[in-house]
């Protein structure tokens, strides 16, 4: 999986600490009263325009004190009546023809996702959860952003109003009403989701009998049978059983089955059950990584072969380049216990991507090569632990606590290799030359016991809800100064904006290549590529320069109020099977109260300027 920013603990991201930026509490205060003097100065230049300066001072002053002194004596008993009655308006608005779409979607879904995929369960339950997310974020977006402009156009508003209701709890009951809306959509979706997935890939195989062969110990006794099970679903299984005929169909597409035994007719039968594995919560140790060049000296990054994306780097095989983790905290309770009870060993995944200078027998994999050591005594380490590399996929990699040195000397994993401090280096090499294996930090980690694979579902189903508590709040927010149609084009323009953050940040720091917006305008017009100067001295180029710079203060300051929702997924955890960090959980939902809470008062005081809620 690809994890391009660490997962900070939670109170460092929210408080900063010792070599971190500063905190995003921080952030948010300054941000919020940069904004709020922001908005009180624009407010004060209107009124001084309007009635003078005495004037405008006065009216800023009670806005003010009236305005939070309104906030704060918000009334629980009529913000959960305006919620009723925007739920009432969402079912007279017929939201359920949502469900019955994602009904619809499910329903046809399977004509075009292939259970034979090589990890059915990445594709399945990327697709519903990614189908979710865009659904009750477009429902979302029309409750929230066409029912106060409706309410203002059929007058009822007014029948609101006349009642002893503050402009406050409008906002909030609306918000709130909507939310409850979207969060039971969400929840039946996301049962829908999951039975869709699990009885869709549910299969099972047969074994067949005939083409057992036996597995004999050293003495020629019989301890087992080999051999591979029936097709289904576009594959099949090796297997490995013991001698009372119980064992397990060995994993292919992302999942294996138990094989257990039993007597029929007299003879031995096997029954194959369903498929494990196909969704999982692995709990990744991480480690630091760094790089050996090809003449073995340590560099910040492998090498380069010509792709854009920066996010892994690649070591040359043949030579003397490695990829090398550190892992902290390495003890006892980090290793696991073999199944038959004999012995320890270090679960390492390892995630490879595989670049080929040539093509060669594609049949034939990638070789590379794993070694530990350890990291105070560098002369200490062990053989090499040769393996074929699956190309994007995990490769499982079982070290035993009972190892050998080069030499083949005996070493013991916790007591040579791991320094006195709990570290232990693990050094990653492509064997055959010419070839190149990428690698990214998070591409190796030793893995610890697994999380619950129903917790972390619900749990990407909360970062789907937070998204929505977003959308709804923004929603509302417009619609209370400006009409349906145009409410609904701002709430777009920030779900769009904030999909695509990180590209416009890079606009706004002029970090893109290509230059600022008008730049890249006058480059598409006059069909001059990124990377052709300009010529500096031009006074039209400087005046364009002059403008982007404007264009880019405007975007960056508009960044830093951007909510991020591609940061806010956590589709790719589920996808491929790994346990969605709690900390995690806690920012974005941090992230999604901070939102409500700031346009909360936006939108209260965006309705206090219009006449009816004078």
């Amino acid at each position: 999986m690809v994890l391009e920013k660490e997962v900070l603990p939670y109170l460092t991201w929210l408080m900063g600490g010792s070599g971190t930026e500063l905190g995003t509490l921080y952030r948010f205060l300054i941000i919020a009263a940069m904004l709020a003097v922001l908005a009180l100065l624009i407010g004060f230049l209107t009124a001084l325009l309007r009635y003078g300066p005495l004037k405008a001072g006065d009216l800023t002053y009670r806005v003010l004190v009236n305005g939070f002194s309104e906030l704060a004596q918000v009334s629980p008993r009529r913000v959960w009546a305006l919620a009723r009655l925007a739920v009432k308006e969402s079912i007279r608005r017929r939201v359920v023809v949502v469900l019955v779409v994602f009904a619809m979607i499910l329903l046809f879904a399977s004509w075009f996702l292939q259970t034979g995929y090589r990890d059915p369960g990445k594709l399945f339950f990327s697709f519903v959860l990614t189908a979710t997310t865009y659904l009750v974020l477009f429902i979302s977006l029309l409750i929230s952003a066409l029912s106060l402009p409706q309410d203002f156009k059929s007058k009822t508003i007014h029948t609101v109003m006349t009642k002893p209701v503050r402009a406050g709890e409008i906002v909030l009951g609306r918000i709130l009403g909507f939310t409850i809306v979207g969060t039971v959509l969400l929840a039946i979706m996301a049962i829908g989701s999951y039975l869709f997935v699990v009885r869709t890939l549910y299969h099972t195989h047969a074994v067949e009998v005939a083409n057992l062969e036996s597995i004999n110990d050293a003495d020629g006794n019989v301890i087992g049978k080999k051999g591979h099970t029936t097709s289904s679903q576009s594959h099949r299984h090796e297997i490995e059983v013991d001698a009372e005929g119980n064992g397990v169909a060995l994993s292919a597409n992302g999942h294996d089955h138990e094989i257990t035994a039993g007597q029929h007719g007299g003879e031995m039968a096997y029954e194959v059950g369903g498929p494990r594995g196909l969704m999982r919560a692995r709990m990744p140790h991480y480690g630091k990584l760094r790089f050996l060049d090809r003449k073995g000296v340590d560099v910040a990054r492998g090498i380069s072969v010509g792709s854009e994306w920066t996010y892994r780097s690649f070591i040359e095989g043949g030579t003397s380049a490695a990829a090398i983790w550190t892992f902290d905290g390495i003890d006892d309770s980090t290793l696991r216990r073999a199944d038959d009870g004999d012995g320890q060993y270090l679960p390492l995944e390892l995630i490879v991507r595989v670049f080929r200078s040539y093509t060669g027998n594609i049949d034939r994999g990638i070789q590379g090569s794993v070694q530990l050591r350890n990291p105070d005594k560098p002369d200490i380490k062990t053989d090499l632990e040769t393996f074929t590399a699956k190309d994007d996929s995990i490769n499982d990699i079982n070290l035993s606590r009972k190892l050998y040195d080069p030499q083949q000397k005996p070493i013991d994993l916790l007591e040579d290799l791991v320094s006195e401090d709990g570290r232990l280096d693990v050094i990653v090499q492509c064997l055959d030359r010419s070839q190149y294996f990428g690698f990214a930090q998070a591409d190796a980690y030793l893995r610890k016991p697994d999380g619950s694979p129903w917790v972390n579902f619900v749990k990407a189903f909360l970062s789907i809800w937070v998204q929505m508590l977003l959308v709804i709040a923004i929603g509302v927010t417009c619609s209370t100064v400006v009409n349906g149609p145009v409410a609904v084009m701002f709430t777009v323009a920030f779900i769009a904006l904030g999909f695509f953050k990180e590209f416009f940040v890079n606009v706004a720091t002029g970090k893109q290549v290509g230059g600022g917006p008008l730049e890249s305008l006058v480059r598409l017009v006059t069909q001059k590529n990124q990377t052709t100067g300009l010529d500096e001295d031009n006074l039209s180029v400087q005046l364009m320069h002059a403008v982007d710079k404007f264009f880019e203060t405007a975007m960056r300051s508009l960044a830093y109020v951007l909510p991020d929702f591609r940061s806010l997924s956590t589709v790719d955890y589920v996808a491929y099977g790994f346990n969605i960090p709690p900390s995690k959980v806690y920012q974005d939902l941090t992230v999604g109260l901070a939102y409500l809470a700031g346009l909360l008062v936006i939108g209260y005081f965006l309705l206090r300027t219009r006449e009816v809620a004078k």
